[in-house]
């Protein structure tokens, strides 16, 4: 499930970014005197501005769900323990009494 939310927030990502590039601005008015009001027709009499604004409104407001929903579900996993958080319990348990031994019986291998 989670996996599934991730690559579905992903996608929802690239096109809430893809519609707000495709958008024209607040001056995009002043370049229909100049010939390029043609644009809009692909949208309908209407223009592009509602469709666009209204899909990327829904887009938002489903990317903002979704993340809340990924940011729930990842707090509710479980962490791994740190090798930090436990170092002095480690380095007691590894810290044996060592074993004093003659230096004349360490030396019995070695030729004189």
């Amino acid at each position: 499930m989670y996996e599934i939310l991730l690559v579905l927030y992903l996608l929802i990502s690239l096109a809430l970014i893809g519609l707000v590039l495709i958008q024209h601005g607040k001056g995009a008015g002043m370049g229909a005197s100049f010939g390029a009001g043609a644009s809009n027709t692909v949208f309908g009499s209407a223009g592009s501005g509602n469709f666009l604004t209204r899909t990327t409104a829904i887009l938002a407001a489903v990317f903002f769900v979704i993340s809340l929903v990924l940011g729930a579900m990842t707090n509710q996993k479980l962490k791994p323990a740190e090798d930090w958080s436990n170092l002095d319990q480690a380095q007691a348990e590894q810290v044996a009494p060592v074993a004093v031994q003659d230096s004349a019986a360490q030396n019995t291998d070695v030729p004189n």
